[in-house]
């Protein structure tokens, strides 16, 4: 792996410079494929591709049916405005089937891992006659995978598994020496609009890393209209990231005077530079019931909010 490149030390013109070049050598004549998520990392490595191959280059959004409300419009409406086509493919049912019954946190993310690499992009390549899959996996990925903390979905060389022999195509991952302060500095320096290099980090495994327990269609749905009151609300604490975590369990709460036995979300908002290490953001204790009130009325089946202090370590920023 290259060595890291600080935020401090970072040159975004050479850096862009050199992994366009980079990106040139990898594709050569050949055409690439590239998944656009709207996150940083992904819209930032969508946009050095499409310097680097231009129409080379096909990008698409998978909508697994997990990402956040009217999130694919959204992104082709804002990469259309910068001249960048982007594909909506349909794999909904594929990525459910894949979860159905998966509890366990890193059989979970593997599922998503499998159904995305192997058979979604596995498809698309084949028919594209691509060879080449560009992705924006970046240095805080790669380490906390190759640590055993986190199974990430976009790592493969560093834990000796080839993309090549596994998947059919070969991965190109410009992204590798920076962490997240540094992609922002890079997105900005591509021209992408603030509301995308300043966007909060959103997990490669989408909602279904915010699902404690099986990642159904109705209870992503439920963490999923959580997760818009969240960003909402939130939107102006300058946290560095924030969410909403549905937990498994079951508990006692009351409405109407009687009891009702509903559904618990986890409030999680965090202060920190590069996702190593990270401190609970101390939100105003009014707008904390702010958010639990509006969750509690807007999101059906939920009965109790509560709100995560336990900092990175010993606690991870995603709750799966």
């Amino acid at each position: 792996m290259n060595q890291e490149i600080t935020a401090g030390e970072l040159n975004t013109r050479r850096f862009v410079e050199e992994k366009v070049a980079e990106i040139k050598a990898a594709a050569g004549a050949g055409s690439a494929i590239n998944a656009l998520s709207g996150g940083v990392d992904s819209s930032t490595v969508t946009m050095l591709g499409h310097r680097a191959l231009g129409n080379q280059l096909r990008t698409v959004f998978i909508e697994n049916g997990l990402m956040r409300e009217g999130e694919a419009g959204r992104v082709v409406e804002l990469f259309d405005r910068m001249g960048v086509k982007v594909e909506v493919v349909d794999a909904r049912d594929e990525f459910f089937h894949a979860l159905s019954g998966v509890t366990d946190p890193e059989e979970k993310r593997e599922a998503i891992t499998q159904t995305f690499y192997k058979r979604v992009f596995g498809r698309l390549v084949r028919e594209s006659g691509s060879k080449h899959l560009l992705q924006g996996t970046i240095l805080t990925d790669i380490e906390e995978t190759v640590a055993g903390i986190k199974r990430q979905h976009n790592v493969f060389e560093q834990l000796g598994i080839d993309p090549q022999e596994a998947f059919g195509y070969r991965i190109i991952e410009p992204l590798i020496q920076l962490r997240k302060d540094g992609v922002r500095l890079v997105g900005k320096a591509l021209g992408l609009p603030a509301e995308v290099f300043d966007r909060i980090p959103f997990p490669g495994p989408a909602l279904a890393a915010r699902v404690i327990g099986e990642a159904t269609r109705e209870r992503i749905e439920t963490v999923r209209k959580a997760t818009a009151v969240v960003e909402r609300l939130l939107a102006g604490s300058r946290a560095f990231q924030f969410m909403a975590i549905l937990h498994e369990d079951r508990v006692t709460g009351m409405r109407d005077g009687k009891r009702d036995f509903g559904l618990q979300v986890e409030l999680r908002c965090w202060d920190s530079i590069d996702a190593r290490t990270a401190r609970p953001t101390r939100l105003p204790f009014d707008l904390l019931e702010s958010v639990a009130g509006e969750i509690i009325r807007e999101v059906p089946g939920v009965v109790s909010v509560t709100y995560n202090i336990a900092p990175k370590p010993p606690s991870t920023i995603e709750a799966v």
